[in-house]
């Protein structure tokens, strides 16, 4: 059953193994093309592909240098790393992030790398950041959604004492430009985040690949927002679709099959390196010419 009454197309450029200007020139050139909505990087400290020495920005930085050098998008980051910043700091990020961009910010995030990802697991030792069970990740997000939702939206400092945070006198200024606040995506598949998304998220968020397990997590959700009193339609499907360049045709079935699940939120994953003009190619072959002929894939730059 579709839970968004009209389909969303935006694009993710994952910050690593690529150059800022070839970023950049992506989004400027997305920001021009209506059909792609919205834009998006990852959240990691360093490579989880290609070369593990090679460079990796840090997302929230980039994110806010390029909502300063667009105008349309919205933006985000598929998705923040619970993990990796306290929510407090991670408000505070967001909300300065959104103001910049003059309040086109989706707020993405996640409990964290999984942990038998070796290459995801060895940014949090790099960094000396601990790197706790799923079951304390989960419990961390939880809290997390609650302390920044807060943050954004009460006039009042206050105390919060959870399990895994505690602040005292915690107060957010300035607030976000959105209101009530920017809207939360939560990313995940477990069970156990499936039912923190019932509760906090606009917009959940689950990579592509095997559709019938994501309609499984979906009937789910709905679900758990049942026994809490949420209307599930109230939560957006989003799904991450990887970009064949050289066979559109299979990344055009896959949308097909995203949107006749009921995943109307598409993100485009665009492999580096880009190729010239990538952001109309991809509105113009993989948005609105699915059902068209198929022509070549778009020239190399």
């Amino acid at each position: 059953m579709p839970h968004t009454p009209r389909p969303s197309f935006g694009i993710m450029t994952a910050p690593s193994q690529v150059d800022y200007h070839d970023v950049l020139r992506v989004w400027r050139e997305a920001d021009t093309v209506p059909q792609i909505e919205h834009a998006w990087l990852f959240d990691h400290l360093m490579p989880i592909f290609g070369d593990p020495g090679g460079p990796a920005y840090e997302g929230w930085t980039l994110l806010s240098a390029l909502a300063a050098q667009t105008r349309r998008l919205r933006l985000g980051v598929m998705v923040t790393s619970n993990r990796f910043r306290p929510p407090a700091i991670l408000a505070k990020i967001a909300a300065t992030v959104d103001i910049v961009s003059g309040g086109r910010l989706d707020f993405g995030i996640g409990a964290g790398s999984r942990p038998g990802h070796p290459l995801a697991r060895r940014e949090y030792e790099a960094h000396g950041l601990p790197f706790h069970d799923s079951a304390h990740a989960v419990g961390s997000l939880a809290e997390a959604c609650t302390v920044i939702r807060r943050l954004w939206t009460e006039a009042e400092p206050f105390d919060f004492h959870g399990t895994h945070h505690q602040l005292t006198g915690a107060f957010g200024n300035p607030k976000p430009v959105q209101r009530p606040h920017p809207p939360i995506l939560i990313g995940g598949r477990s069970s156990a985040t499936l039912r923190v998304v019932a509760e906090h998220a606009d917009l959940w968020n689950i990579p592509g690949g095997d559709i019938e397990d994501a309609v499984g997590r979906s009937a789910l959700l709905d679900r758990y927002c049942g026994e809490i009193g949420r209307d599930p339609a109230s939560i957006a499907r989003s799904m991450v679709l990887p970009v064949s360049y050289d066979r559109p045709e299979a990344t055009r079935d896959a949308i097909g099959e995203a949107l006749a699940a009921g995943f109307g939120h598409i993100v485009l994953g665009l492999s580096a390196p880009y190729p010239a003009e990538v952001a109309r190619w991809v509105a113009d072959e993989l948005i609105g010419a699915s059902a068209g002929p198929t022509r070549a894939g778009p020239a190399r730059a």
